[in-house]
């Protein structure tokens, strides 16, 4: 989210005044120094424009119509305590200017004053307002990650990939596609999506297109009116509605018939919503997260998928990466699964085991982690049969050269290794029954030193 926190540069000054000459020369002088600036004549309309994380500074009179310059100082620190709010004073008001430093002003300037004194205060506020910002964009970000580590588990370079752009994502509102094979994790990571985006606290709405009936699709995403089909005997909410505020979740968007893909798009494009049986357009502000296993570039190209719907939802694309091609992932996975497994059948968790951590990052995987999940449940319940059935042709992917596929299995062996011995090299070295001098040049090669 770092590149979404405002440059200094772009941060701007609110001032308010309802002399119209003094609001004027000050939005000219702050101006000519290239410090962005808008002006409003009264408290009221201030309000109006100023929210949470507002992207600058006020600077208010104190002597206003209607709400005056301390009563908007208290309202703006309601809503934003951190905002610098610097107040112009008369000659009379500068014991009032006094007891609102107090109350948390910046600062104040006593009229008249000069533009030189205008843009040196401002321009403090402005660093202030910035160091601020960031501060709360880097502890946002903190969250986010320690979150998302908790949530999305592995150490290799393609989930730690995933991982930043959902935290990228994490402050709008943009929709987004997700890819991935079956059982990569694709609601999971919708979930994440919607835990950190401004939609938080509304729905998650998930709808399955493979597993709806055609026959049913319009009325359970759109939802109807009463009497608008026969047996529709009172008004139903869609899913789409439902989302209003949240997030909606399209898994397996592939799946939605061509007929529904045209008034989905409606819906992306204009954002309302028309139950069965209604004129009314209902207004509905939810991001969209799509989800596909398949390619919908190739798949529109065939006429199986609308193209003006694939280039609507293809505004952000999340790569999933299989379980084979993040093999270092594997063994903290499994013992991840192994602990909530146990605790759900209440059985001890399984100890380790090199071989089986062997079988597992040699085995491809095509399931994925639900694969997984469903192979420690069968490890802690002890069905598992010689763990899982590892047949010759399932344990390397056809399509990968020979040399990757040793260079991937022999990297997620000391990936494993280095984290089990806590990255100690003697201990390591001992533990896989290799030389240092070997071991480092290894870690060098596969970059598992950064």
């Amino acid at each position: 989210m770092s590149d979404l926190l405002p440059a200094l540069e772009s941060l701007k000054v609110l001032i308010v005044e309802d002399d119209e000459n003094v609001r004027i020369g000050c939005q000219q002088a702050l101006q000519l120094e290239g410090i962005l600036t808008e002006a409003v004549g009264s408290a009221d309309l201030a309000r109006k424009m100023i929210g949470p994380g507002f992207p600058g500074i006020v600077v208010t009179d104190i002597r206003l119509p209607g709400m005056d310059g301390m009563e908007l100082l208290r309202h703006l620190h309601d809503l934003d305590s951190d905002l610098p709010v610097v107040l112009m004073t008369g000659h009379g008001d500068v014991a009032m200017a006094v007891q609102a430093m107090k109350l948390g002003a910046h600062d104040f300037i006593e009229k008249p004053f000069s533009p030189d004194y205008l843009v040196g205060v401002v321009r403090r506020a402005l660093e202030r307002r910035h160091l601020v910002l960031e501060v709360q964009s880097l502890r946002a970000r903190l969250n986010t990650r320690d979150n998302l580590e908790a949530r999305l588990i592995g150490t290799s370079a393609s989930i730690e990939a995933v991982r930043s752009l959902i935290s990228e994502l994490g402050d709008t509102s943009a929709d987004v596609l997700i890819h991935g094979e079956t059982g990569t994790g694709k609601e999971l990571v919708a979930r994440c999506l919607h835990d950190v985006s401004p939609n938080r606290k509304g729905n998650f709405v998930a709808i399955n297109c493979g597993g709806l009936p055609e026959s049913l699709f319009e009325s359970e995403i759109f939802g109807h009116e009463a009497g608008a089909f026969t047996g529709a005997a009172k008004k139903r909410i869609g899913k789409i509605e439902h989302a209003n505020g949240g997030t909606l979740f399209l898994d397996e968007i592939e799946s939605m018939p061509i007929p529904m893909q045209i008034k989905l798009l409606r819906v992306l494009q204009e954002r309302v919503v028309e139950r069965l049986g209604s004129n009314t357009a209902i207004p509905v502000n939810c991001r969209v997260i799509a989800a596909t296993k398949a390619d919908l570039r190739e798949l529109s190209d065939q006429g199986q998928f609308r193209a003006d719907l694939y280039y609507r939802l293809n505004v952000v694309t999340l790569p999933l990466p299989p379980l084979r091609e993040r093999r270092e992932d594997i063994a903290l996975l499994f013992e991840h699964f192994a602990v909530q497994a146990a605790a759900r059948h209440g059985r001890p968790v399984p100890p380790a085991s090199r071989e089986r951590n062997r079988q597992m990052m040699a085995y491809h995987w095509p399931g994925n982690v639900r694969e997984l999940r469903n192979v420690a449940d069968r490890c802690v319940l002890g069905i598992d049969s010689g763990f899982p059935p590892f047949a010759p042709s399932q344990q390397a992917n056809a399509s990968r050269p020979l040399a990757e596929t040793v260079e991937a299995f022999e990297r997620a062996l000391i990936t494993e290794a280095l984290r089990r011995n806590d990255n100690s090299l003697a201990r390591t070295s001992e533990d896989l029954q290799v030389a240092k001098t070997t071991l480092h040049d290894k870690i060098r090669k596969y970059g598992l030193n950064d």
